[in-house]
């Protein structure tokens, strides 16, 4: 049985195009909008207004070029995959036109919009700039790169890449964001609408994602493979990797702070307290490998 979670990629390997695209709209959501596009030097431009939405863009394969009324940045991009390096992203204001060309044979490019009523100055973000996190222990251990995390100069968007070892858990203990919770003027949970967005390093590969809530009105497993899509409306949502498969997932969210404060399902939090040792496959990704690459 299909997922309503659960969105495929819409196209095969090598074709260029629109990979995937969540519309708020279409999900029932109230503000989180994304596409994936897959382009080749010279064949296409992607023309597109951010109207009364900010938007970050992540570059996920290859070199571009964004002209806009807000400025041009001629170099964006360096690793040939996800696996081969790390981000270049932009973010990009409301009442922003742009046009998006590839300057490499192959160019996937990652972007995600929400309502806004801020206005907050484009920014590119370098890989320089995105810090390299390592969470969990034992085999929940993970490699968080933060692009666009709580605190940057925006008004909703949160974004981070994530890469999980093949055998390794994530996002784990299982935690949810779908409740605005405060204590003694301290955010401990946002109401936030998250996306996953999945890459893998062979063919073949896939990863497990659960999502349920308390009450289990909603418990789904899902096995996502390859530019596959996951929503994250509510509920905990613990994700596995296969054995042999490492797995990479991009996440957006957006909602009722520019926060990633998340509530641990308590049956679970214990395990925390397990984790004494690091996996050391991570991290996958470096910024060694960029300086590699510009050498």
């Amino acid at each position: 049985m299909t997922s309503h979670l659960h969105i495929r990629s819409q196209l095969e390997d090598g074709q260029d195009g629109i990979i995937t695209t969540v519309r708020s709209e279409d999900v029932g959501w109230k503000s989180l909008n994304m596409q994936v596009r897959r382009l080749s030097r010279g064949e296409q431009i992607w023309c597109h207004e951010t109207g009364e939405n900010e938007l970050v863009l992540v570059v996920l394969a290859g070199r571009c070029t964004v002209r806009s009324n807000k400025g041009n940045w001629l170099e964006l991009g360096r690793r040939a995959s996800v696996f081969e390096g790390m981000p270049y992203a932009l973010y990009l204001p409301r009442h922003c036109e742009f046009e998006l060309a590839a300057q490499t044979d192959h160019v996937e490019v990652a972007a995600a919009w929400t309502p806004t009523d801020e206005d907050h100055p484009a920014q590119l973000i370098t890989p320089e700039q995105s810090k390299i996190e390592i969470r969990g222990g034992g085999n929940a251990t993970r490699q968080i790169n933060s692009i666009v995390p709580p605190g940057f100069d925006c008004h909703k968007l949160v974004c981070v890449e994530v890469f999980t070892p093949g055998g390794n858990w994530s996002s784990y203990p299982p935690h949810k964001h779908d409740l605005h919770k405060e204590v003694q003027d301290q955010l401990v949970e946002a109401d936030l609408e998250e996306i996953y967005f999945y890459k893998f390093n062979r063919k073949g590969a896939f990863a497990c994602q659960r999502v349920y809530t308390d009450d289990r009105s909603l418990d789904e497993s899902i096995v996502a493979t390859n530019n596959d899509v996951v929503l994250i409306p509510e509920g905990y949502h613990p994700v596995s990797a296969a054995y042999g498969y490492d797995c990479y997932y991009l996440n957006f969210l957006a909602g009722s702070a520019q926060s990633l404060a998340a509530t641990d399902d308590p049956e679970h939090a214990w395990t925390r307290q397990t984790w004494n040792t690091k996996d050391p496959r991570v991290p996958l990704v470096t910024h060694a490998m960029e300086e590699l690459v510009n050498s």
